[in-house]
Order: structure tokens, then sequence, then C-alpha cells
């Protein structure tokens, strides 16, 4: 027996690749000397992968602005001072706020896996962001001119699009980021806002063939940057059965940073449908302890109680570096819990088997 393993997306940027997006910034290089770091860091990138054996690789998200934020880079519409998302501990990110319409991604994440397939012969999955998490930026007093029925019925077309790219570009697949789920039930206790978002991710994935969603997969963690979580403190058990609505084929579930994996692994028990194979989270990357394979193992094998082997694989609970900026955790320390990651999973397999 064999059970996948994949990394979820970014990987820590080299210090060179950071201080050249403060240099961009400040105005000392230009656009093209910034690529030109990017590409030597997504090399690198790809390169260290190969060596985990990782079966699955990702570029590392070496060239984007964040995991949230790539197709917004570039736009003209945007004013600061958006929907702001406080972590754990105090620090906040905030998106930008929309001010005109039509909205359109400046940037597609196929640009992103064309780079990275170019440099290896391994399979490449592409992560892409979740039209909900999108939404956020539309302001809630409104745009003169562009209602919001019209920014949703084009931010579908864009969301489509980009996944629909990267799968024509030759995705292995394509993940959709939707940390905003947890995230939506500290926002709305209620669970509203929590169902608006599985909605409008469902318009984006009806438009998708049953073969093509086998290859579309989500995310869900409770964020992780600079060592800190948003939404870490609100019950897994609220938004677990509506994630398993999302019309998609995989999934990719934080557990191993989950205080009570078990009673997580319960409710997806009980809520998994028929087509669908959840990836757990078998590393925890805001901890600096780099696991043992053993350990990676025994998470395998407690998930194995509860969901079939053969509908079960395994990856990372979140991104290393999801935005950035973020230098809390360090290349060497990600890359060595992703080898302990690919090494745990075949022990696991190995027992399984």
């Amino acid at each position: 027996m064999t059970l996948p393993t994949e990394p979820i997306g970014s990987i820590p940027r080299p210090d060179y690749l950071i201080a050249g997006l403060g240099d961009l910034a400040a105005g000392r290089i230009d656009a093209a000397a910034l690529g030109e770091l990017e590409s030597r860091a997504l090399a690198d990138t790809i390169s260290r992968f190969e060596e985990t054996g990782s079966p699955v690789l990702t570029d590392g998200e070496q060239g984007k602005p964040s995991f949230a934020t790539y197709p917004l880079a570039g736009l003209t519409d945007l004013a600061p001072d958006g929907v702001v998302i406080p972590f754990a501990d105090g620090h906040t990110r905030q998106l930008p706020r929309l001010t005109a319409g039509p909205f359109r991604y400046a940037t597609h994440a196929d640009e992103y896996l064309t780079r990275a397939k170019a440099l290896t012969d391994k399979p490449v999955k592409q992560a892409v962001i979740a039209a909900s998490a999108v939404s956020l930026v539309y302001p809630g007093d409104g745009i003169e001119g562009y209602s919001q029925e019209q920014f949703i019925a084009d931010l579908v077309n864009e969301a489509e699009a980009d996944i629909r790219r990267s799968l024509d570009a030759g995705a292995d697949s394509v993940q959709i980021d939707f940390t905003e789920g947890r995230l939506s039930l500290k926002l709305d206790p209620s669970g509203g806002l929590l169902r608006q978002f599985i909605d409008l991710n469902n318009a984006v994935l009806d438009r998708f063939t049953a073969e093509e969603r086998a290859k579309i997969g989500v995310h869900t963690c409770p964020g992780g940057d600079q060592d800190s979580v948003h939404s870490l403190d609100v019950d897994y058990a609220g938004l677990l059965p509506a994630l398993f609505d999302l019309k998609a084929g995989r999934f990719f579930v934080q557990l191993a940073s989950e205080a009570e994996p078990e009673r997580a692994l319960e409710v997806i028990k009980a809520n998994l449908k028929g087509d669908q194979r959840v990836f757990v989270g078998v590393i925890d990357p805001i901890d600096p302890r780099v696991e043992t394979p053993e350990e990676v193992r025994d998470r395998v094998l407690a998930a194995a109680k509860y969901i079939p082997a053969d509908r079960l694989g395994t990856c990372d609970d979140c991104g290393f570096s999801p935005f950035a900026d973020d230098t809390s955790t360090s290349r060497d320390i990600a890359f060595a819990k992703i080898t302990a990651r690919v090494e745990g999973t075949k022990l696991a397999a190995e027992k399984l088997g």
C-alpha cells in the first residue's frame, strides 16, 4: 500500500528574496531585478523539495506576495483599508478594499505553475485562493455603479479561470485555500457567513466536471502567520460538516496542531462523502520542533482508525510562510519537516499494508 502525501504550498523565502521585496518597495531595484531573485529562489526551492523525496511538489509560493492577495497584485482600483484579520498573538493582516469595478484578477496562478514545471519532471500542484476569501475585498457599504451582485458574478468567473488555467497548464491538482472558513465562525457564530462562503465556492466548483473536481482540493486551517493563528479557538465541529458540502474531490485538513484530533476525526468520518479523499495534517508548521517520522506514522495510524486507508493521505497543517515577509520559520526547518512527513507516511503505509 502507498499513501499519497502532499505539501500545502508556501516555503519560507530566502533572505535575499525578502531583502529584494524591501528594496523594490523602497525603489532601490525594479521589478525585473526582483524577478531574477524570485527565479533563483524558485530553482532552489524545487531542488530542495526534490531532495525530501516528496512525490508532489509546489513552487513554494516564492513569487506570491501572499497566498491570499496574489490575484490583486498590480490592480489600481484598491484602497489599503480593507478587512482586518486579527491573530492570537495580537498582530493583524489587512486586506485591500475594492474601489471600482469591473473586478478582474491581475495575476492568475498558472503563471507560477508554469515556471515551476519548467524546473522539474515531478508532479506539481498549484494552490489558488478561494473565491470566498477574495469576496472580502468588496466593501460593506457597496460601490457606486457596481453592485455586489455584479461583483460576485465577475468574481466567480475569475475564480473559475484561475483554477481552469492551472488545470490546463498541467497541474497535478489544484488546491483551493479556504482558511477563512473557520475564521467565519468567529465573525458570525450563527454559521450564516460560513454558508455564504460554501455557496459561493460551490458556484465556482459547479462549473467543473466530476472528473475535473476529482483533481480539485480544498485546504482548511486556522491560519498560520508569524507563529500565530487566527481561529484555532473556534470549535472545529462547527466547520467540518459544512466543509464536506464543498463539491471538491480532495480535502487537506489541519490536524497536527489540533488539541483534540480524534474528536475532529470522528466528525470527518460522519461527514465524508463517498467520492472524497482526506489528507490529514501530520506536521505543525508553527511548532519549531521537527517531528520524527515515527510521530508522523502514529498520527497517520490514528487517522486510519476513522478514515479508510484508500481515502486517506497526509499533508502539512498549513503552508510554512503564507505571507512573503513571514520569517518565523527557517527554510531548513521547513524542509526537514517535509522530509519527516514523507518518511513517516511511508512507515504508516508499510504498517497498514
